[in-house]
């Protein structure tokens, strides 16, 4: 055996283990690998006359991984690093045939692949599947795609599923009756769009294609539509159970709700968080990506063959970064549902881009996204835009209004806007100028909120039932932010609206505040802060205005929502369509009112328009030159007026002039359990998060934006013990940068260690590997080591930035020699996709 193949089989022992294969007897579990047993291969050879004879031969099986009864279940067949463990395939197969399994492994140690000798090709693994995991595969029937194709996918698919029996009843019968049996029954049919994506789907696999990309405008229901694919999968028996995957907490409320109430008479649906012990009965699981992804949880939580068919919601942002590595563990058939159309940036020259735009991370997102679907034609699988659902009377485009005071016009300008303000002693006058971006992190002016909210009151488009200011959001720079807006919106609907509301017109719905996210359901449902407010008749939110920062950008149904209000910079285009997309649903005004004589005194029942307050040049900003619906001109300050700026605070210092002397000096080397006293503080901090109720049960929610922010604010820096990250990071001994949610984890136990700063590096690596897929195995030891200095070293980073590669020489991390062994394409290739994917935060010391 060759140095290279005993270093893969080191590699491949210790991927064994760790998926909870056993070389020995462990916990009353006998052992279930054998190592190299001796088998029987028979081959059809033909003889020199042309006739069959049957060649009996012998081998040896690298591995082979039995059942829990001792029979074999797995071959696993192991190559030399330098060669790509495909070579072994044919071989494999032979052994696999031998000891009728029906599943095989290769690997070199690097690069690993599980073939399914009932499924077709190998699929490329970054970890190895368990023994439970390929045990539930064995007892699944081998896919039969003939009934996935065939199956009749028509408007009532899902109806069948509520109420398999609807077609006999008088309500349905009766078209006169049936609308209001439709509703009363909360019965869902899918509109031709929604069963052409399913038919895209069908032929798509029938073509033999695995992966599909469904681009669906905001608003066209691709919730429902992803149900009717989860029912084809699953009925048709081409999958046993679905992962759906959001990027967002509320989205996964909101996901599990719509597939209880459209498939739970057929299909179980859990929430992972709330069934970590029996998700394994239910056949669709949704978790968010992030739970999933952080310290790459999903690795040990679930095996490669857990789920047969994984769903990407808003794929364009669940799969972005490192977030493509959760999506692409898993083996099986997978489906992205994106509102983000690929030639949304075409107007854009990546070209020209300066600095890091967010415009060209977006537009390599989105050729990311495609291409992970197999969409490199710039095809998707079925595509249904904004136009389409405006044409076919299914969706409203906004009325964009451009409204930009002084101060926000020069904050747009080249130059930026200049404040003047006084230093400590209030003499010395300074300037400070702010940018467009510097809005969102530095600038605030009194005067210009005052009048983004008065232009927006002034001009918002009315209930047409009540004539109240309609239902709106407005999206704020920060939380901070929404708060003052939100303030000043009510002090001016009490004057606006004497005696109607009592600060309760405007309501901030940020992280920050208690029962949020049931806020925005409220406001959905019409019940926030009361309703009827204007007329006893009319079920409508006495709240007016949301005033959010990020909170209802996705997945948020509000279809009587009549005006959205930018009131900050947007650099994201997805995040521009996704507020865009919260109007666009149309809706009837009428739905609301229980009073029949009212409804026909209603003129203008029908939502025909939403206007789309634009105060930063945000339509501009992603359209280049766009030509507004309506342009309103606003008083202008002059320059500095009112201006609240927030410039930075000279740092006060403390200079020591005596003298010390050196009493004595003691060296003690201190190991990786740190010194006592470190390990105490860290002992004391999980007893203080622990005992707090507060905490605890937001954790237990997954609401980690608010434990963070409870934590900064009620834990750290407080006289009693004065806990602050940097003191934790130090008592916790790891050679890497801590996080607060990663210590966090690990004090709630749900993670049992923290990792090196190595582990971390092997494991980034490996999603790249399963990213870039490199075909020749005799690099990846070369490309790992420059992967990981790339990652680690900020002056291996500089050396290769500024392409001074001859400091390489004298450099200890990684030499001239390492750069060297490296393929050219790598060398780019490997910088770019850790400049875009790895977080290098978490590898400093």
């Amino acid at each position: 055996m060759s140095a290279k193949e005993a270093t893969a089989r080191i590699k491949i022992n210790t991927l064994l283990q760790a998926a909870g294969w056993r070389f020995f007897a462990q916990d009353g579990a006998p052992a279930n690998i054998i190592l190299e047993p001796g088998v029987s291969i028979r081959s059809t050879q033909l003889d020199a006359l042309g006739n069959d004879f049957e060649q009996v031969g012998r081998g040896f099986v690298d591995f082979l991984l039995l059942d829990a009864r001792g029979f074999p279940l797995l071959v696993l067949e192991a190559k030399a690093e330098d060669k790509n463990p495909l070579v072994g395939k044919e071989q494999a197969r032979r052994y696999a045939k031998s000891q009728h399994c029906r599943f095989v492994i290769l690997s070199n140690g690097n690069l690993h692949y599980f073939w399914d000798l009932e499924r077709g090709n190998p699929y490329l693994i970054t970890s190895f599947p368990t023994p439970d995991s390929v045990a539930g595969l064995q007892k699944k029937s081998a896919p039969d795609l003939q009934r996935l194709i065939g199956e009749d996918v028509a408007a009532d698919y899902i109806a069948l599923t509520q109420r398999p029996n609807y077609q006999s009843e008088a309500g349905w019968k009766n078209a006169d009756e049936r609308p209001a049996y439709l509703h009363a029954n909360k019965l869902r049919l899918l509109r031709s769009y929604q069963c052409q994506a399913i038919h895209n789907l069908q032929a798509a696999v029938h073509a033999g294609s695995d992966r599909f990309l469904f681009e669906m405008a905001t608003g066209t229901g691709k919730t429902l539509t992803a149900a009717a694919v989860i029912k084809l999968f699953l009925r048709s028996g081409n999958a046993q159970r679905v992962l759906f995957l959001v990027d967002r907490l509320e989205l996964e409320d909101q996901a599990q709700k719509a597939f209880v109430a459209l498939l739970s008479a057929d299909f179980r649906s859990v929430i992972y968080k709330e069934k970590r012990e029996d998700w394994r009965h239910a056949e669709i699981v949704v978790t968010t990506v992030q739970s999933l992804l952080f310290n790459n949880k999903y690795q040990r939580l679930f095996s490669p063959t857990d789920f047969d068919l994984v769903i990407s919601d808003e794929a364009h942002r669940s799969i972005g970064g490192n977030a493509r590595a959760v999506f692409d563990y898993f083996i099986g058939y997978k489906l992205g549902l994106t509102a983000t159309p690929r030639d949304y940036l075409k107007r854009f020259d990546s070209s020209k881009a300066q600095g890091r735009d967010p415009r060209e991370t977006e537009r390599r997102l989105l050729l990311d996204t495609y291409r992970t679907f197999g969409c490199e034609n710039s095809q998707p699988t079925f595509r249904y835009s904004l136009l389409d659902g405006v044409r076919d009377g299914y969706l409203i485009n906004p009325t964009v209004v451009d409204a930009r005071t002084g101060i926000t016009t020069e904050l747009l300008s080249e130059t930026g806007f200049l404040a003047t303000f006084s230093d400590d002693s209030g003499d010395a006058q300074q300037q400070q100028a702010y940018s467009q971006r510097e809005f969102e992190r530095r600038f605030f002016s009194d005067a210009t909120n005052q009048l983004l909210c008065k232009t927006f009151l002034e001009n918002a488009l009315r209930d047409p039932v009540s004539g109240e200011i309609g239902k709106s959001i407005l999206f704020a720079v920060s939380q901070n932010h929404a708060l003052k807006l939100a303030q000043i919106l009510n002090q001016m609907a009490t004057r606006m609206f004497p005696g109607k509301y009592q600060s309760d017109f405007a309501v901030q719905v940020t992280s920050q505040i208690p029962d949020a996210q049931q806020y925005s359901i409220n406001f959905a449902n019409n019940n926030l802060l009361g309703s009827a407010n204007f007329l006893p008749a009319y079920k409508t939110s006495k709240a007016r205005v949301c005033v959010t920062v990020g909170m209802m950008t996705t997945g948020y149904d509000c279809t009587d929502l009549l005006n959205i209000g930018l009131l900050r910079p947007i650099f994201s285009p997805t995040d521009f369509i996704q507020i865009k997309g919260r109007g666009t649903r149309t809706h009837d005004f009428r739905d609301e009112l229980f009073d029949d004589a009212l409804k026909e005194a209603v003129t203008a029942p029908r939502k025909i328009a939403f206007k789309l307050f634009d105060f930063f040049a945000n339509c501009e900003y992603f359209e280049e030159k766009f030509n507004y619906d309506q342009v309103l001109k606003l008083p202008r300050h002059a320059s500095g007026e009112g201006a609240d700026g927030e410039p930075p605070l000279p740092g006060a210092t403390h200079e020591h002039r005596g003298d010390d002397l050196l009493a004595s000096i003691k060296e003690e080397t201190i190991g990786q359990q740190g010194m006592k006293i470190d390990r105490m503080f860290f002992e004391q901090f999980e007893d203080t998060v622990r005992d707090n109720a507060t905490i605890a049960q937001a954790v237990e929610a997954g609401q980690w934006d608010r434990v963070i922010d409870y934590v900064n604010r009620e834990v750290f820096d407080k006289p009693a013990e004065y806990y602050t990250l940097d003191k934790l990071r130090r008592a916790a001994a790891v050679d890497r940068r801590l996080g607060l949610r990663e210590i966090l984890e690990k004090v709630f136990g749900l993670i049992p260690r923290f990792k090196s700063r190595d582990e971390l590096l092997e494991e980034e690596f490996a999603k790249f590997v399963a990213d870039a897929k490199p075909d020749d195995a005799a690099a990846l030891p070369a490309l790992k080591t420059y992967f990981k200095a790339y990652a680690s070293s900020d002056q291996v980073r500089g050396i290769i930035e500024s392409k001074h590669y001859t400091d390489l020489a004298t450099n200890p991390y990684f030499s001239s020699r390492d750069f060297k062994a490296v393929p050219a394409k790598y060398r780019t290739l490997i910088p770019d996709y850790i400049k875009d994917y790895v977080s290098l935060n978490q590898f400093a010391p």
